[in-house]
């Protein structure tokens, strides 16, 4: 069954199973057809994401087991309402003491029943698995370890120990062992299993091998026969060696009625693979064309330039979108994907030693070749197996422009052609041999995981212009969309993915959708944004980029109806993410804490300290403007194309930073504005689910007239009508809707927004400046 609309609740043990259960008839009631679960099988304990699953066979015991979900499963039926999962099909937790294969994995070693489940190189750690989890080097931690029953013990940490081990001498008894135990600073360079990007402590699973896949999804599949769960999200299938395969396996096992999206993110104009058996997406190009209907290009050219002027032009500091998503790149490319380019480097090693033709291609030559191609992939990852058919969209991944520019990185041109071999083992063109076939795969993966890194994780901090663009899937290099962009997309999803889920607001987003609302509209005063820098001029920052980001931050993070005082609990930890995922004075894992100290006391004494009186001032002066773009892209969202999916508490203003400020436990609270355009929406949705469909219609309403550019209409198989108001500010200081018209399809038409309902005749021009009098944002039902 296709939902109608999605509500997504992030479970953990503060939350569980019961509480989601009191909260669906609230639920019900707002309109939505289906609660969207955060993860629900065994986790580590303790997790507030559920990401980290430890046990595939088992619904996770800190939410109420089993019987819980089965119970609000029903509790849903009851209400009307079904349920969808998210699940996690490429990683697992890489905790031995609580998931029970990896334990028998380095208890057994190789020959363990479950070592076929990790994608672990067994040969680069001479037959052992590394373990990078120790807090310092072997030789400081050694007086820390321990053998207790059999087990291997480091404070928390508990290690198995292979069979007749467990009486020899310390040093003999780790060198006896199927793992290495290491300094977790090793892991950049030394690990040889798979990972999720560069998390060290989530190993990669080897869903392809149908063993592996039958025993991960045992659990899920038996939910959806038994009919407690009617969709599933697929957590980054970017991750797995093959994801049309992968897919095609679930939608069989489902029997293909199971309402499946993946969260795939989208890059520019890139579509989906039409062969995934998917429903769509999980939403993220639906964000990006949505937010941009509300960024004016004129306003973002301005700041990008002002930008510039102050962070200053030279590397990571300022310059283009494009120049920081490169230098970024390489960074973590030749860093934090060290690992990963080794195993690349390694393995096409072996493909040219064993033909005699391309044995003369030197180690060195193939890892650069390898380097200088990944930082040219366009998108997330080619689509391609070892050979099999090279689609257009897999070539357009690894492009001929991108050989040329890799071989510039060579001085000898016969060394050059190292890149042509990389390309040809990354497109799958090379053979079907266990060493291509794994090159083709892993090329694929590592590319996923370098996009994510570098682009969302790193350039995304470094380049802030105007930050409401640097979200999930978005391009801060071009930020807004046209109304005519926006009519085309629709189109497209209309015609190939009319139940493609779309959003705007996440557990993944960087800023929540009123955040981002409020952010957006400097656009359309960057004048008003420059005086505003140099009101706050007085509060000295550690650098001139993190002042930029944290005063936006503030803009949007102050909600106009409140006093005007950004908690610095949320705030300082969500700039300190920012400056750490930057790295260019600090990061994660080579800490500075005297400029850390500097951020904090910056934003303590500016954004979240006196400063906010100035900024509180500002937003109230904005806040009419935020409000109608707000209002525009939640009405947007919830009428166009596809499945909408609320995250919790969005129904009504929602003010959020990145995670884990955004996973705080579910709580209703007074309706708003907000809320009733919302419940108006999903509640037309459910009555009237035929419009929405995906048989149902798409086709842009324009408007004429002096400030038609303002006004954003569609209509939904000729009976529901949306129009919005697009750039308020700009439309303002213009005149208004004064002369500009929209001509209704024929009928007679209600607003449902407003009480009692206004009624319109179709077929005729109607002024603009009557249809939003009550409100900016207009939902026309058609009554005749």
């Amino acid at each position: 069954m296709t939902p109608t609309a999605t509500y997504r609740l992030q479970l953990q043990p503060d939350f569980p199973f019961s509480a989601a259960e009191k909260a669906v008839p609230y639920l019900a009631a707002l309109g939505v057809s289906h609660l969207h679960l955060s993860p629900v099988l065994e986790a580590v304990p303790g997790s507030t994401h559920g990401y980290d699953v430890v046990d595939h066979a088992s619904v996770r015991a800190e939410l109420g087991g089993e019987a819980g979900l089965r119970q609000l499963a029903r509790t849903a039926r009851e209400h009307g309402l079904g349920l969808v999962l998210d699940i996690v099909p490429n990683h697992m937790a890489a905790a031995p003491r609580h998931n029970h294969a990896l334990w028998e994995v380095l208890r057994e070693g190789r020959d363990s029943a479950y070592a076929r489940w990790f994608d672990i190189d067994w040969t680069a750690g001479d037959g052992k698995l590394l373990l990078p989890v120790l807090p310092g080097p072997i030789g400081d931690e050694l007086s820390e370890l321990r053998v207790e029953n059999g087990v291997l013990h480091h404070g928390e940490q508990r290690f198995p120990l292979a069979p007749g081990t467990e009486g020899l001498p310390l040093p003999a008894l780790l060198d006896a062992q199927h793992y290495r135990l290491a300094w977790w600073r090793l892991a950049r360079t030394e690990l040889n299993y798979r990972r999720f990007f560069t998390i060290s402590e989530l190993i990669g699973v080897r869903v392809e091998d149908p063993e592996v896949f039958a025993a991960t999804h045992a659990k899920i599949l038996e939910l959806v026969r038994d009919g407690v769960v009617e969709g599933l999200r697929i957590d980054h299938p970017d991750g797995l060696a093959d994801p049309e395969d992968y897919l095609r396996r679930l939608n069989e096992a489902t029997g293909g009625d199971c309402w499946t999206v993946v969260e795939k993110i989208l890059t520019g104009d890139e579509t989906l693979p039409a062969g995934w058996p998917v429903a769509g997406t999980t939403g993220y190009d639906a964000l990006r064309h949505v937010d941009g209907l509300f960024t004016d290009p004129a306003g973002a050219a301005e700041l990008e330039r002002s930008y510039r002027d102050i962070t200053g032009p030279a590397g990571d500091r300022g310059g283009y979108w494009e120049g920081t998503v490169r230098r970024a790149a390489y960074k973590v490319v030749v860093h934090e994907l060290a690992a990963e380019t080794a195993f690349l480097t390694r393995t096409a090693q072996r493909v040219c030693a064993a033909d005699p033709a391309l044995r003369d291609h030197a180690p060195w030559a193939l890892a650069t070749a390898i380097r200088e191609l990944l930082v040219r992939v366009p998108v997330y990852r080619p689509y391609t197996t070892a050979g099999g058919p090279s689609p257009e969209a897999a070539e357009a991944a690894v492009p001929e422009e991108a050989v040329r520019q890799a071989k510039a990185a060579f001085t000898v041109e016969r060394e050059a052609t190292a890149v042509d071999v990389v390309r040809e083992l990354a497109l799958g063109r090379l053979g079907t041999g266990p060493d291509q076939t794994a090159f083709c795969a892993r090329f694929a993966q590592t590319s996923s995981a370098l996009r994510a890194k570098s682009v969302e994780d790193t350039a995304f901090y470094r380049y802030v212009p105007l930050i409401s663009a640097n979200e999930v899937g978005g391009d801060p290099g071009g930020p807004a969309v046209s109304p005519e962009r926006f009519h085309a997309y629709c189109a497209r999803l209309a015609r190939d993915w009319p139940a493609t889920g779309t959003v705007l607001t996440t557990h993944d987003t960087k800023r929540s959708a009123d955040v981002r609302a409020g952010i957006a509209v400097l656009s359309e005063c960057p004048e008003r944004w420059a005086e505003l820098l140099k009101r706050l001029a007085g509060v000295p920052a550690p650098d001139p980029l993190l002042a930029w980001q944290a005063w936006q931050t503030a803009v949007g993070f102050t909600p106009a109806a409140d006093s005007g005082v950004p908690d610095a609990s949320r705030m300082v930890p969500a700039l300190l993410k920012s400056v750490r995922e930057a790295g260019l004075h600090t990061s994660w894992t080579e800490t500075d804490p005297l400029y850390e100290q500097a951020v904090t006391d910056f934003v303590e004494a500016g954004p979240a300290g006196p400063g906010r009186r100035t900024v509180a001032r500002f937003t109230r002066a904005l806040a009419p403007y935020v409000r109608t773009s707000a209002l525009g892209a939640a009405l947007v969202q919830l009428t166009m194309p596809g499945v909408p999916d609320l995250y919790q508490g969005t129904e009504r203003e929602y003010f959020a930073l990145v995670d884990p400020d955004n996973r705080e436990r579910f709580r209703t609270g007074p309706p708003d504005e907000k809320t009733v355009v919302t419940t108006a929406a999903l509640r037309l949705r459910r009555d009237r689910p035929g419009v929405f469909a995906e048989s149902g219609t798409y086709a842009p309403l324009h408007a004429t007239g002096p400030a038609a550019a303002h006004c954003l209409a569609f209509c939904r198989s000729g009976e529901v009508v949306t129009a919005v108001t697009r750039l308020p500010l700009r439309l303002a200081e213009a005149g208004g809707w004064a002369g500009t018209e929209l001509v209704l399809p024929p009928g007679r038409w209600s607003d449902l927004l407003t009480s009692p309902e206004r009624e319109f005749e179709g077929g005729a021009p109607v002024d603009l400046a009557e249809l939003f009098s009550d409100r900016p944002v207009a939902l026309l039902s058609r009554r005749s």
